[in-house]
Order: structure tokens, then sequence, then C-alpha cells
């Protein structure tokens, strides 16, 4: 009967502080096959969507049915249509193989954490993996189309009118634009991790919260393809980023009660 707690235990505290103990090379050979199962998935990812390459192209051409006017999209170089199916399989299959992506690299690290830690991450995961999808969709069925109208009329106001566009800028434009909008919605993961774990306050938020929009604003102008998708694309940044305040907000407020409460019991139980 007083053995049983004790083979209990070490497995318990194996739990709390993390998995078992590994050497360097056991890591490595485990970061190897890691990388391997991940090379993998992009490869598998990017041969499905080279072979689904005219679906695909179909799928990028429908925002321009939203911006009112006939415009053609034409291959200018010899080589235009070959370049455009390696970039459409290269980040198509990048976003087609995201999701094991992230599931290796998690069943690598995951290991290693500890019980809250662990749940922490996989709420990061799943909510990370739901804003990518939610920025790519707004970009796709909202964003994209406000951005190509507005360029249309712009041209149209500058008296060229547009009826043809090359479809290497075009397809480029539309998937650079997507991409950038979902990398751009997983801002407020990457913000609340380090509030979670004690590097930024919310007193840092609130005080630096122009600095903040000006770095948020050269990042996305880097990777977005030109000013006009980068001003759409900072419209619901701004708004995830004065939730992202709220939410640190509420999360000091629950934390200095939990503290004042530890200091209450504290005192009673001195008294």
């Amino acid at each position: 009967m007083a053995t049983e707690p004790e083979d209990v235990r070490p497995e318990a505290e194996e739990e709390e502080e993390g998995g078992p103990i590994k050497t360097f090379l056991e890591h490595l050979e485990d970061l190897r096959w890691v990388l391997i199962k991940v090379g993998a998935s992009l490869l598998v990812g990017m041969v499905a969507c080279l072979a689904g390459a005219p679906q695909i192209i179909e799928f990028l051409k429908w925002p321009l049915h939203t911006v009112g006017s006939k415009i053609e999209l034409q291959f200018l170089d010899p080589i235009g249509g070959f370049m455009i199916s390696m970039k459409i399989a290269l980040y198509g299959g990048i976003t087609l193989a995201l999701p094991a992506i992230l599931y290796f690299i998690a069943a690598f690290v995951m290991p290693a954490l500890k019980r809250n830690e662990k749940t922490f991450f996989l709420r990061a995961f799943i909510i990370g993996g739901g804003l990518f999808l939610l920025g790519g969709m707004t970009c796709y069925f909202w964003v994209l189309g406000i951005t190509l109208k507005a360029t249309v009329q712009y041209n149209a106001w500058l008296g060229l009118p547009t009826s043809l566009w090359r479809a290497e800028d075009y397809f480029q434009f539309v998937t650079m634009f997507m991409l950038g909008m979902g990398l751009s919605f997983e801002l407020p993961i990457l913000i609340l991790s380090l509030v979670k774990i004690g590097l930024v306050q919310h007193s840092w938020l609130t005080k630096g919260r122009p600095y903040f929009y000006l770095a948020v604003f050269a990042t996305v102008s880097f990777i977005t393809p030109d000013f006009v998708s980068t001003f759409f694309i900072m419209i619901p940044l701004v708004i995830l980023m004065e939730i992202c305040i709220l939410i640190s907000w509420i999360w000091e407020r629950q934390k200095r009660a939990a503290e004042a409460r530890l200091a209450a019991d504290g005192s009673k139980q001195a008294g």
C-alpha cells in the first residue's frame, strides 16, 4: 500500500514538468524525421496543386467578376503559364500542407512542454489556424474585390480604362494579397502569447500603440504587393490590435484579482 503513491508520483511529476529527457543525438534524430515529414508534406501539396492548377486559376479569377467591367487576362511571355503554375504549386502547396506541417512541429515540441503550456499551445494552434483561414477568406470574398474595383476606377479616372491585364501580375497580386492577409491575422496570437508569458504588459501595448501601428504598417508594406492592398489589410489589423489590448486588460485585471485573493488568504492564515 505504501509503494503505490511512490509509483504514481514520478509519472505525475513527468506529466507536469514535461516528457522524458532525451540526449542531444536523440533530439537531432527526431528533428531529422520532422524535417523529412515536413518536406514530404510540402511536396505532396505542391504536386496536388500543380495537378489542379486549371481549377485553382479559375478560383483565383473569380474576384474579377466583382469588378463590373470586362477584363481579360493574357500571358505575354512564352513561359508565363509555366511560371504561374510553379508559383501556384508553391503557394498552394504551402497552404495545403500547412496543417500537416504544424502537426509535425507540434508533435516534436509538445512532449517537452508542461501540462498548462500544452493547453495554451493547443488553443493557440487551433485559434491561429482559424484566424489564418479567416484572413484568407476575408481577403478573397471582400477586400480583394474592393481593391480591384478601386484600381479599375482609378485607372478610368486617369483616362486609361482597363481592358487587359498581364496574367502573371494578376495571379501574383492575388496570391500574395491573400497570403499576406492570412499571415497578418496571426498577429493576435503572437501578441497574446507574449502577454500570457509575461514578456509584454498591457501598459506597453497602450503606450506603444502608435509605434506598433507604424511597425505593422512597414511589415505589411513589405508583404503586400502595393499600397492599396496594404491600406485594406491595415483596417482589420487595427481592429484585431484593439481586441488584443482589450483582452490583455481583462487578463491583467484577473491576475490582480488572483494576487489580491492570495494576499488576503495569506494574511488570514498569518492572523
